[in-house]
């Protein structure tokens, strides 16, 4: 996983802050591979709460921002009440559930 250690808890702090506490959040595609050079952030955020998801997403964004500067960060989000879609699976199943990681 090429993302730093150290901005794991912050990620996590945050999405918990806009999204709700029950979020959880991945991260997928090139930085899961620790070959790869380069690359976007993509991250998965999976809510339980699809209420004001457009203020949610530019504050989440706006977080990002402050946390990461100018790198390119891709945030796909999925309310659980509505059906998932290919980009929602193929997150699940090739990224890293963040929550779950032990990070010092």
């Amino acid at each position: 996983m090429r993302l730093d250690s150290a901005l794991i808890p912050r990620l996590l702090a945050d999405a918990s802050e806009v999204f709700g506490s029950d979020t959880e959040l991945w991260l997928f595609g090139s930085r899961v591979d620790d070959d790869a050079r380069g690359g976007d952030i993509d991250l998965y955020v999976e809510t339980a709460d699809e209420s004001g998801l457009l203020e949610h997403r530019l504050e989440f964004q706006r977080r990002l921002y402050r946390l990461l500067g100018d790198r390119k960060v891709d945030v796909v989000i999925h309310p659980r009440t509505r059906p998932q879609l290919p980009i929602h699976r193929i997150a699940r199943k090739s990224g890293i559930l963040l929550n779950e990681l032990r990070v010092p």
